[in-house]
């Protein structure tokens, strides 16, 4: 059962000294604690060894929505204490905060004000608490007697109240201090929390539960601002657990859009009454919306809404717009990132295309040519070669390898080299000597000049019928040429395809023997560097083809590739080899 006073009459302090005795004895019960529920609980105890009440109740007023509401009570209804809210100047309590005085009733019958919580209630006191020149709540006192209370007992009250006001003020303001530090201590672990997801999905749903910790909300969404479309685009919305799907709102439309369009946090007490609310659900009746901002440029919104009138609190407010920043920094991070994933996932995908067009564009890595051995193979740097190699016959038996490089790497440089491929192919038969066939081929690619772009090509015109190689050079490698141990030196020289216009080319004619063994190379290899800055050179080159010359064409191009990873893992340039051995017999 509730405590209650005494049936004896009120007590009367016959001296002054023990008035100020109890209310010194007032003011250490209260500034004992800063506990707001047993500081409450003191008060009540104190009251009710001076004043005899059947009811007692401390309420406490809220600024935000002017109402007052029981924080502390003896003998009220839990459904009483718990629905109850009065608004300044309703009932006795309400006229006790609206005037900050007290209102003392004898009988509550014939008082218009008064709200009725038991029939047998006859006499009410209701005693304002202020502190700081701010109304701080109400002590309220009823008893079930006519006239329980007096002036005097009026009086003694309001010395109490003066008192407990103060103290449940510092208990307050120490619950908002306490609460401030939780949040910022909360805040600065999800920074961190914020700071480490990339994923954007993951990051808003992790955004989402974050906040319902916080402040419990029944619909959460969060809008990027799309300048292009003037819209609010809705990224991420929550209702009761469950993702939907909205519409996207004009800029400077609804609660979200005043929010972009002030920079500021736009809180609405009753969205039925706000003519800005755009209705998404019947029975949201409070939002709350806070500018993204980062660098100063606003690039989103985050919004909450709740199903009860005034839900959303200053202290609310204040949170989110302390959270809002580290929300914007990593919504922006993670969609770059999503944006930049995705770029570079079809750019992977393009290049794979480019890939598998450049394996069916170049001819077999063991192509047949009459009179000779062959085998080719191309190493990318970077997934796609501007290296280019070709092979045909021609229809009188001779056959043609053109071997190049260009300018470049990746895509760019594999785009060029088609381009000259396929103007190869085109010109190759209308231009028999090699030397022709270069020449026509830097006036074609002067014609579709590309800006810092063009290319070195070793043209051979292989006649195995005389064993016969005519060869003309565009800036490219001359081939290294081994004979019984020995490398020839073959000068061959040229400008390269697409630099200059109207060039001419020279031929050089080498007469092959059985045995020889010919390799064809990019610079690629020559240039391959190793962790000391060492390139690897063509001394090294000739080494490995002077040891590997008796064999066969694929064993030549395997040791070489072998040693280059021998010499360094790591390759900066395309790496081409194509290695010719001439073979004994003659058709």
């Amino acid at each position: 059962m509730p405590m209650q006073p005494s049936r004896k009459s009120a007590v009367r302090f016959r001296e002054r000294s023990e008035l100020l005795d109890f209310l010194l004895e007032v003011s250490a019960a209260t500034a004992e604690t800063l506990d707001l529920n047993r500081l409450l609980a003191n008060v009540a105890e104190i009251i009710g060894r001076v004043l005899r009440y059947d009811l007692f109740a401390i309420l406490l007023y809220n600024e935000r929505t002017r109402t007052l509401r029981i924080r502390h009570a003896v003998g009220h209804r839990e459904e009483l204490v718990s629905n109850l809210t009065i608004a300044l100047g309703e009932g006795l309590t309400g006229a006790a905060a609206a005037r900050r005085e007290p209102v003392l009733v004898g009988d509550v019958r014939i008082d218009p004000r008064y709200l009725n919580a038991v029939d047998a209630v006859r006499t009410e006191l209701a005693v304002p608490m202020i502190a700081r020149k701010r109304l701080v709540g109400v002590i309220d006192l009823q008893s079930t007697r006519l006239n329980a209370y007096t002036e005097y007992d009026r009086a003694l009250l309001r010395l109490i109240a003066a008192r407990v006001g103060v103290a449940i003020d510092n208990a307050r303001l120490y619950l908002r201090v306490e609460r401030n530090n939780r949040t910022l201590k909360t805040l600065a672990n999800i920074s961190r929390e914020f700071s480490s997801i990339l994923d954007l999905n993951d990051l808003l749903g992790k955004i989402a539960s974050t906040v319902r910790e916080l402040i419990n909300y029944d619909a959460f969404s969060i809008l990027l601002v799309d300048h292009d479309a003037k819209v609010l685009r809705r990224l991420f919305s929550i209702r009761y657990d469950e993702r939907v799907n909205k519409d996207n709102i004009p800029l400077g439309k609804g609660i979200t859009g005043a929010a972009a369009n002030s920079r500021q946090p736009v809180r609405v007490f009753d969205t039925a009454k706000d003519p800005r609310y755009i209705a998404s659900h019947t029975d949201i009746r409070s939002e709350v919306a806070v500018p993204l901002l980062l660098q100063d440029r606003v690039v989103g919104v985050m919004d909450l809404e709740s199903d009860r009138v005034g839900y959303f609190t200053e202290d609310h407010v204040r949170t989110l717009a302390l959270l809002a920043p580290q929300v914007a920094s990593s919504v922006e991070n993670a969609r770059l990132y999503q944006e930049v994933a995705t770029r570079e996932r079809r750019m992977e995908e393009d290049l794979e295309a480019a890939r598998e067009l450049q394996r069916v564009m170049l001819p077999d890595a063991a192509p047949e040519i009459e009179g000779l051995d062959a085998m080719v193979r191309l190493r990318p740097a970077r997934g796609i070669s501007g290296d280019i190699y070709d092979i045909f016959e021609l229809n009188d038996g001779k056959t043609v390898i053109a071997f190049g490089d260009v300018s470049g790497k990746g895509a760019a440089a594999a785009l060029y080299g088609g381009l000259l491929s396929g103007l190869l192919r085109t010109l190759a038969p209308r231009r028999r000597r090699p030397a022709d066939l270069l020449k026509a081929l830097n006036d074609a690619l002067g014609e579709r000049k590309v800006e810092a772009r063009y290319a070195t090509l070793l043209v051979l015109l292989w006649d195995p019928a005389a064993g016969y190689m005519t060869m003309a050079n565009a800036g490219a490698l001359p081939p290294m040429i081994c004979r019984g141990g020995d490398i020839l030196n073959l000068r061959v020289e040229g400008v390269p395809l697409g630099l200059l216009d109207a060039r001419e080319y020279e031929e050089v004619v080498f007469h092959a023997v059985p045995g020889d063994s010919i390799v064809l190379y990019s610079d690629g290899i020559t240039d391959h560097m190793n962790a000391a800055g060492t390139e690897y050179g063509k001394g090294r080159l000739a080494q490995v083809l002077r040891a590997h010359s008796a064999g066969s064409a694929e064993e030549m191009v395997s040791a070489i590739f072998r040693d280059q990873d021998k010499f360094s893992t790591t390759a900066f340039d395309d790496q081409t080899v194509f290695a010719i051995k001439v073979r004994s017999e003659r058709v």
